[in-house]
């Protein structure tokens, strides 16, 4: 169902993409085509929501962009607190009078999981105030790698990702395009 959400909204894409983490990629999921609707990210949510019914959390944090409406939505629909990282001179934070108390025990939420960066960036931000992060949750996990902590994703997409120097769409000379959020230059 959410893979078919995605598509018809135009939100899973082909080609040759650069990723936040550097990475390389023939495939892009842009979440925030499909976050737009109201109604779908009420959905999409709602899939990550069934895997989360015995977790305990206290709070969900959204790494800045792609996990604010996430983060949001997760939080609503649990009603819980939800607030976000953003961030400043190049390292997350919590701004605008967020904090984390204490051993509160905190989901991270985002639109997408590759390689989990974002995630441990907001991570690190949550445990330098003395907060206990106990999951990731993400409309989609493209994930191929342990990541220390257990993911509830509404759908998991099986999406190659390459190095850049073994990567056959560069040697390909397929032009390359960097949709995300985060400053880095085309390589």
């Amino acid at each position: 169902m959410l893979t078919k959400m995605l598509k018809e909204t135009g939100a899973l894409l082909e080609g040759h993409f650069l990723l936040s983490s550097g990475k390389h990629s023939d495939g892009y999921v842009q979440c925030a085509k499909l976050l737009m609707y109201p109604d779908k990210a009420e959905k999409a949510v709602k899939l990550i929501i069934e895997k989360l019914k015995d977790i305990d959390f206290d709070i969900v944090v959204g790494p800045a962009m792609g996990g604010i409406i996430v983060s949001y939505e997760l939080a609503r629909q649990m009603r819980k607190p939800g607030i976000f990282v953003e961030r400043e001179d190049k390292v997350m934070k919590f701004r605008r009078g967020f904090t984390i108390e204490k051993k509160q025990k905190v989901l991270i939420a985002e639109d997408v999981v590759t390689t989990g960066k974002s995630s441990y960036e907001a991570i690190k931000a949550v445990e330098e105030q003395g907060g206990e992060v106990i999951g990731i949750a993400c409309i989609v996990d493209r994930s191929k790698e342990d990541l220390k902590y257990p993911i509830y994703s509404g759908v998991q997409l099986n999406i190659n990702t390459y190095e850049k120097e073994e990567c056959p769409l560069c040697k390909a000379n397929v032009p390359i395009i960097k949709p995300g959020s985060r400053k880095i230059t085309l390589k």
